[in-house]
């Protein structure tokens, strides 16, 4: 026997069979082609929904948490319920000392400043102090010149980093970089110019702010030990609530907050969200699947369709085929190649037409700073759905094949 893979006679068979009837083979082809091009596209399309909900938080540590100070909830020690709880450096100092399940920590201070060079001011900008753990926390896009380190920190040298927005507003098109500008009458020098690279922000978003070492801003300002809120990661093991107890012990140690109040301060779990992230779109890449695989399995069930009326039809025909010699093998060759041709052309062609669908999705989606949402599919993936279409695709043949396979040529002779 010639192996029909090479065979030109099986395969011009395999046409003019499947051109027989052109509305049946299209609408059947068309079933297999819609299956595999709606797979693929929810497969990609989940991918990049996630890709474009994370970006929202892209620059963040994922393990982050973020410390505000509230009100107590149970009066203690002659003190009201209801007070207000400031951070100080005093519980910055000892968590960092205290605390070994920390990877990086920074105190945040914030104010509200003028800000002039030469002629132009604006007034109402957000200032923001922080530490320089805090660019381990929340990883910026440095347009320009460098973030502050850790001579900057100790020399107390009033250098400030300008949000990028705030620069091209203040500066237009002249470089900002080694400028003094002025913080409420106060000269700093510019050495950087910085954004965001998503849409979060802790405190005030750095394109429009003006963000300094914390110990500068209360030295310039006079603003003294209090700080506005504390963020930090986790070491690697560590989750945000993890560490919570530990600092509330700390801070209970320093405020006169009841051992039973757990409001006196707050605690946002960033790495909460991210899970929370993380769970939504396993439901979602479930449901694609799901949805994908229905529409699937019923362009399969049309292939198995064709094939039992294609079997049908040719019933004579094989029933000539065997009482000249041909063997069963060749029969059931013959009625799988024809579905399994069908169903590799039209899943092929349905994942060209996924692929160039996700990748205008994907362009339309681009941002300059965060880069690409990942609407596309990997070849593994394109690959896995092949396989799984010509797996199924020959299941659903094979049972025709096999009917095929035991037609006598007497009752074929016989058949109209």
């Amino acid at each position: 026997m010639r192996n029909p893979v090479f065979d030109i006679d099986n395969w011009r068979e395999i046409g003019t069979t499947l051109a027989r009837n052109k509305t049946r083979t299209f609408l059947t082809a068309f079933g297999i082609f819609w299956g595999t091009a709606m797979l693929a596209m929810l497969w990609g399309g989940a991918a990049g929904l996630k890709g474009m909900l994370m970006r929202n938080f892209d620059g963040f540590a994922t393990n982050m948490g973020a410390i505000l100070p509230s009100r107590t909830s149970i009066s203690y020690k002659g003190y009201n319920k209801g007070m207000i709880i400031r951070l100080n450096q005093t519980d910055l100092e000892m968590i960092r000392q205290k605390v070994d399940k920390i990877e990086a920590l920074s105190g945040i201070v914030l104010n509200v400043v003028t800000v002039g060079y030469g002629s132009k001011s604006k007034q109402g900008v957000n200032a923001q102090g922080v530490e320089e753990d805090f660019f381990n926390i929340q990883l910026p896009e440095v347009y320009k010149g460098r973030l502050f380190n850790t001579a900057d920190v100790n020399s107390m040298k009033k250098s400030v980093l300008l949000g990028k927005n705030l620069a091209d507003e203040i500066f237009g098109q002249e470089d900002p970089l080694g400028k003094f500008i002025s913080l409420n009458g106060i000269y700093f020098q510019v050495i950087g110019v910085i954004g965001q690279k998503s849409e979060a922000q802790i405190g005030a978003k750095l394109d429009d702010s003006v963000i300094m070492p914390e110990k500068v801003m209360r030295g310039a300002f006079g603003m003294g030990t209090n700080i506005d809120f504390i963020v930090f990661t986790g070491r690697q093991g560590h989750d945000p609530d993890d560490i919570k107890p530990d600092m509330m012990r700390i801070f209970r140690l320093n405020h006169p907050i009841h051992p039973d109040d757990d409001q006196a301060v707050r605690m946002m779990n960033i790495a909460e969200q991210f899970r929370m992230v993380d769970n939504v779109f396993i439901g979602v890449s479930l449901l694609a699947l799901f949805v994908g695989a229905g529409t699937l399995i019923a362009g399969i069930i049309g292939v198995g369709n064709i094939m039992w009326i294609i079997v049908k039809e040719r019933t004579q025909e094989i029933g000539i085929r065997r009482a000249i010699g041909a063997k069963p093998r060749d029969i059931i060759v013959q009625v799988l190649s024809e579905g399994l041709v069908l169903t590799a052309v039209a899943g092929i062609a349905g994942i060209v037409f996924a692929t160039l669908v996700l990748f205008v999705v994907d362009k339309a989606t681009y941002d300059p700073v965060t880069g690409s949402a990942h609407f596309l599919f990997s070849l593994t993936a394109a690959l896995w759905i092949m396989f799984i279409f010509l797996f199924l695709g020959t299941i659903a043949g094979l049972i025709p094949s096999i009917k095929a396979m035991k037609i006598k040529p007497i009752e074929a002779m016989r058949d109209k």
